[in-house]
């Protein structure tokens, strides 16, 4: 039986709703989860584990924050910012930030848990936002906007939202352009996306960014700012066996487009040793996942999201015993 009688703590909480995370296969939920787990991962890394909670509510989540309400601010706009680079259709995420009592318990299992209004206020916080908007209660902006660092020109009200309880909460929308970054040990610093100035002669500067490829199951898609980074990202994967399904489309302020899996051995891939790592690299994921799985088998450990970085896979693994 869980332990009840523990500490009860005014926290942060910073609550994740997969959108419409129910209506998928159940293939699609575990794919879905995967990575919405590992995007959660990579925005608490600079977050002390000491200083968080994580609460896994099958369809989202709930961090609690033990430390500085900055660090609930920071994951949360990091998250969303990661999802946004991502297209709609492979993952959305509702997300709202409250500043509430928790109490922590031990549960069935003998691990730390959490309870309290704080998580249930932050939860209704975030069913007002839409998905990939990030909200924030009063409560957590009457703190947050009083700490050093400029943070109240990162949020706008939007007035008052009544939940199905009949209890009304004041929200917050944070900025779309909001950026925070760490400096230092523990330090943060706000970085607002500027605006580009136009170059001499009143034509916009263009900033070639390269594509960036999502594995989606059964295809991949390819995503960027603009259309000839997403052309020359699908000549690069037909070139290697892939077969393009759809033309290049623009959606909302990205072009896109899919295209099948390259088949590709392992034998295609690089691998790098760098001091105690070993750099896996390769035309395609399914490959380089492979090669990492057939180097697992002499002790390789992997140690990093298998990404696409500069046209290629890339794995960073640890070897093990060296």
């Amino acid at each position: 039986m869980a332990e009840t009688t523990a500490r009860t703590l005014v926290c942060s909480v910073l609550f994740l709703d997969i959108f419409e995370y129910s209506k998928r296969s159940l293939d699609d939920q575990q794919r879905i989860k995967q990575m919405f787990n590992e995007i959660l991962a990579r925005g608490l890394e600079a977050v002390p584990p000491r200083d968080f909670i994580v609460l896994d509510t099958g369809d989202g989540a709930a961090i609690a924050f033990l430390g500085d309400p900055e660090d609930a601010l920071f994951v949360g706009i990091a998250v969303r910012n990661y999802i946004a680079s991502l297209p709609a259709e492979l993952l959305a995420v509702r997300m709202g930030i409250n500043l509430g009592p928790v109490k922590l318990v031990w549960d069935i299992n003998a691990q730390m848990n959490i309870v309290g209004d704080g998580i249930n206020a932050a939860q209704r916080v975030m069913s007002f936002a839409q998905p990939g908007q990030l909200l924030a209660s009063r409560p957590f902006y009457e703190v947050v906007s009083r700490l050093p660092g400029d943070y109240a020109n990162l949020f706008s009200i939007l007035g008052t939202r009544t939940d199905k309880h009949v209890r009304e909460h004041e929200v917050y929308s944070l900025a779309e352009s909001a950026r925070l970054e760490r400096s230092g040990a523990g330090e943060r610093r706000r970085v607002s996306r500027p605006e580009a100035a136009p170059p001499p002669g009143g034509q916009e500067r263009r900033v070639r960014e390269p594509a960036k490829v999502f594995d989606a199951g059964a295809k991949l898609i390819v995503s960027a700012a603009n259309r000839d980074a997403v052309e020359e990202a699908l000549a690069r994967l037909a070139g290697i066996g892939a077969q393009i399904l759809s033309d290049v489309t623009q959606v909302g302020n990205k072009w896109m487009a899919s295209c099948t899996h390259p088949q590709v051995p392992p034998e295609a891939c690089k691998v790098e040793e760098a001091g105690l790592k070993r750099i896996v690299t390769g035309p395609t994921r399914e490959a380089v996942d492979e090669k990492v799985r057939e180097l697992a088998k002499y002790g390789t450990k992997l140690v990093s999201d298998i990404e696409f970085h500069d046209g290629a896979w890339t794995a960073v693994c640890d070897i093990a015993g060296r």
